[in-house]
C-alpha cells in the first residue's frame, strides 16, 4: 500500500495490483482479492484478460454472482476461447499447494459462468 501511496501514476501499478489480487486468492481472502482486481481495472481497463477471471471467482465465492458473471462476459470479451479446462492448463507449478488452491479458483470460475471446455 506505501507504494501505491508514493508512486500513485507508477505504469505499473496495475501489475502489482494484480499480483496482490492473485495472493489474496490463493490465500481464499475473495473480498480483499476482489477489491484489488478491481483498482487494477480502474487504472488499466487495457489489463490482461486473467485480470477479470480473478476477480470473477473472487465474486464467485462473496456470493457476488451478478457482477461474477459480469466479468465473466468482460474476460471473454477479450479472450473469447478461455475456459476452465485452460485456466487449469496455464498453472505456473506443480506445487499441490497451489494446485489445490487453483482448483477453488476455478469452482469460483465455474460459479460465475465460464465454460469448462
Amino acid at each position: 500500500m506505501e507504494a501505491f501511496r508514493l508512486s500513485p501514476r507508477d505504469t505499473k501499478a496495475s501489475s502489482w495490483m494484480n499480483t496482490a489480487g492473485v495472493a489474496q486468492s490463493y490465500l481464499g481472502a475473495d473480498e480483499t482479492a476482489a477489491r484489488w482486481f478491481q483498482r487494477s481495472i480502474e487504472i488499466n481497463r487495457n489489463i490482461a484478460p486473467f485480470v477479470y477471471f480473478f476477480l470473477a471467482a473472487a465474486l464467485a465465492h462473496s456470493r457476488r454472482s451478478d457482477e461474477a458473471r459480469a466479468f465473466v462476459q468482460a474476460g471473454l470479451i477479450l479472450s473469447p476461447h478461455f475456459s476452465i479446462a485452460q485456466f487449469h492448463a496455464s498453472s505456473p507449478t506443480d506445487n499441490p499447494t497451489c494446485l489445490r488452491q487453483r482448483v477453488r479458483i476455478a469452482e469460483g470460475l465455474r460459479k460465475a459462468g465460464l465454460s469448462e471446455e
